[in-house]
């Protein structure tokens, strides 16, 4: 049986997901270019943990992206989770040209020699094997193997209803 078409338009189901508050990621990978080995990175909303054995995790991208053929071709990628205190990270990597997102940006590799931010305050990151991804709509879901990851006690920005939310959390930190 088809599903049925929606009874909504696009703008009101954006909105009415807006109301699922999430964390803000910035991907980072490189792509071969005229002078060696170029940064690409971007800003993410769309992460969820698929699997802890094998470890997954998803993102998705628009197939309108102009990011879209480097992340297809990336043999592996970093995702950074931002702390609240990297609304500049999330703000640079989400418009404007490829070539200027790394500008003044301190880069390091990750354990498997991937290209990502040497800021320590990220909340998290995990390097990523891209191991698949699928055509869904009107975007690329990638699903990623996790190869290393590590986290810290920062509290995460968070996006919500179309803006950021940097609201405090009163709430004491636990390991968990």
């Amino acid at each position: 049986m088809a599903a049925t078409p929606p009874i909504f338009d696009s703008a009101f189901f954006r909105s009415a997901l807006g109301r699922f508050a999430t964390g803000v990621t910035v991907i980072t990978a490189e792509h071969p270019g005229n002078a060696g080995n170029e940064p690409v990175g971007l800003t993410i909303s769309s992460f969820n943990s698929v699997s802890l054995d094998p470890p997954l995790v998803l993102w998705s991208l628009s197939r309108k992206a102009s990011a879209l053929p480097y992340f297809l071709h990336a043999e592996r990628y970093v995702i950074h989770v931002l702390a609240a205190s990297q609304l500049h990270l999330a703000k640079r990597f989400a418009s404007g040209p490829q070539s200027g997102r790394f500008n003044d940006v301190a880069l390091a590799r990750a354990p498997g020699g991937t290209l990502m931010l040497a800021d320590n305050d990220t909340a998290a990151w995990f390097e990523c094997h891209n191991l698949t991804h699928h055509e869904a709509g009107d975007h690329v879901v990638f699903i990623g193997q996790v190869e290393s990851c590590d986290r810290s006690f920062s509290q995460p920005l968070v996006y919500h209803a179309g803006d950021f939310d940097l609201t405090p959390s009163t709430e004491p930190l636990s390991d968990l």
